[in-house]
């Protein structure tokens, strides 16, 4: 039997994770690199994102989440972007990451560490922005604080901790984490393999409230107005997880979100277990600095994230983000003061923005 009589149908990748894959295809974007690869059916052969070849008809193309999927549906890797192997920036951007893992200095002595990897500071600074969307400094403290948090969880006590991880004190703690507060995304893994997610469906004020969580913190929080539909979208944003209805254990949080939603202020710290690339995870804890009652621009959000010119992308990151209301995308809107599109409706944005601002 021809392998390609049996091609898997678009529908095998959820609508909205293919418009994605779509977009990053057509710009080439190599951060995308490693999440997903694009087959051509034409050709029979398969691409990473960032592939310089022509961009064939979106009719042609399938995704896949692996290229030992595409594989298996008898595709065949590209010769000239080679999907099947680690990219060399990836591979040094790895290597970097290992060296920084084990170091106690948040402060990187960037050329030593470039010249440690047989790298220039340029090369490595290039492959950190586009692997990551960090820098090396950045991502050193995220793995300094990640540590940390770590002994903690471990049992060891808050001075030990301090002293292994290279704090001089607890405030330097929150110097670092301020940004991270309840922000602590998963290992990246396309459709939360690994993942067990358990969820609960609320009452509130702009309808349903779906919330879902790990045992890390919350996975999820969307509106609607039938528990069916979310409970589906929720299965089609992690398609890969465990999910089962939550037991009492995350009500606390639950409570909480509802509580936001009607337009009290926050009582508690709600901490994330995301999948998230670097720049969503950069966008969203931006998204959690602007204040109750206050809106930025898509333009002044990609200001502060350090990148004026990913306005597009700090607009997908807004409208993928999974977990409204603890970080609000709600608050961002157009250039002309007009509110953009919102995926739980434009009215409840509308109204969100409206309660927060008559409770200041």
């Amino acid at each position: 039997m021809n392998k390609h009589n049996s091609m898997p149908s678009e529908c095998s990748i959820p609508a909205r994770a293919a418009a994605r894959f779509w977009q990053a295809t057509m710009s080439r974007d190599a951060r995308a690199d490693g999440t997903f690869v694009l087959a051509v059916r034409s050709t029979h052969i398969y691409c990473r994102p960032s592939c310089p070849a022509r961009r064939p008809l979106r009719r042609n193309v399938l995704f896949f989440r692996t290229g030992e999927e595409a594989e298996k549906h008898g595709f065949r890797a590209c010769r000239r972007c080679k999907p099947n192997e680690i990219a060399g920036p990836v591979a040094l951007v790895q290597a970097a990451t290992r060296e920084l893992a084990e170091s106690r200095d948040d402060t990187v002595r960037f050329g030593a560490l470039a010249a440690k990897l047989h790298s220039t500071p340029a090369t490595l600074r290039r492959a950190f922005l586009q692997v990551t969307g960090l820098r090396p400094r950045e991502l050193a403290g995220a793995l300094r604080l990640a540590r940390f948090k770590k002994m903690l969880r471990d049992g060891k006590s808050i001075t030990d901790a301090l002293y292994e991880t290279g704090y001089g004190s607890s405030s330097r703690v929150y110097e670092r984490s301020n940004a991270q507060l309840g922000m602590t995304p998963a290992t990246y893994q396309k459709g939360g393999k690994g993942m067990n997610i358990g969820y609960s469906v609320a009452k509130s004020g702009l309808g349903k409230v779906l919330v879902a969580a790990t045992d890390r913190g919350v996975s999820a929080v969307y509106l609607g107005d039938s528990d069916a539909n979310l409970i589906a979208e929720l299965r089609q944003e992690y398609p890969r997880a465990e999910i089962v209805p939550a037991t009492d254990t995350f009500e606390r949080w639950v409570k909480e979100i509802v509580e936001r939603v009607e337009g009290k202020p926050p009582r508690m710290e709600l901490p994330l277990d995301l999948q998230a690339t670097a720049f969503q995870r950069r966008v969203w804890q931006e998204l959690q600095q602007i204040p109750r009652g206050s809106t930025r621009t898509y333009s002044q959000v990609a200001k502060t994230v350090g990148n004026p010119k990913a306005v597009r992308a700090v607009a997908r990151a807004c409208a993928t983000n999974p977990v409204c209301i603890v970080v609000p995308c709600h608050r961002v809107i157009r250039e002309d003061g007009n509110l953009a599109g919102y995926r739980w409706g434009l009215s409840r944005k509308q109204q969100l923005l409206a309660q927060e601002q008559a409770t200041q």
